[in-house]
């Protein structure tokens, strides 16, 4: 799994980005995934996720975390897809996670645990949407919870309270 990090706010230090790739590339093998997809996370200020939440999801807040999923399974003769799936040398990008350093500030000591497991948490939570999982229903919400769980405590990072 390869992981583009990019910080538009110039505020999260290294360690933290080193963290958030190191959770995806962990949830990653978790998932069994195959390692010729990429993903790119991007931290952006409260402002700035408000104004995508607004332009793509017809929300005008903030929130903390947003995913765009790149779906190339389409009715065409061949996909991106099952060309990967063919050559491991091909790598296919699965999707954008964006996430608010404001809002992970803010919810870390909202919910008495570190900036550790915020941003942990945040990335993970983008990254299942990249790969299909959701929670529009009680039984989604209810195995991506416990899947986020799952992989946030086999990685390390458990809640503190």
């Amino acid at each position: 799994m390869l992981v583009e990090i990019v910080d538009e706010t110039n505020q999260v230090p290294m360690p933290y980005q080193e963290l958030v790739e190191q959770v995806i590339v962990h949830a990653a093998k978790f998932l069994e995934l195959p390692n010729n997809r990429e993903c790119d996370v991007t931290f952006v200020s409260s402002e700035r996720i408000r104004e995508i939440n607004k332009e793509y999801r017809g929300k005008d807040q903030v929130t903390d975390v947003i995913s765009f999923a790149l779906d190339d399974e389409e009715d065409d003769i061949f996909s991106i897809a099952d060309i990967a799936t063919e050559d491991e040398n091909f790598v296919t990008v699965i999707g954008d996670i964006l996430i608010s350093v404001d809002r992970a500030k803010e919810q870390a000591e909202e919910y008495g645990h570190s900036l550790d497991r915020e941003l942990g948490f945040l990335a993970l939570h983008g990254f299942l949407h990249l790969n299909g999982y959701d929670h529009q229903t009680i039984e989604e919400e209810s195995k991506m919870n416990s899947l986020q769980e799952e992989i946030l405590e086999s990685y390390g990072l458990k809640r503190d309270k």
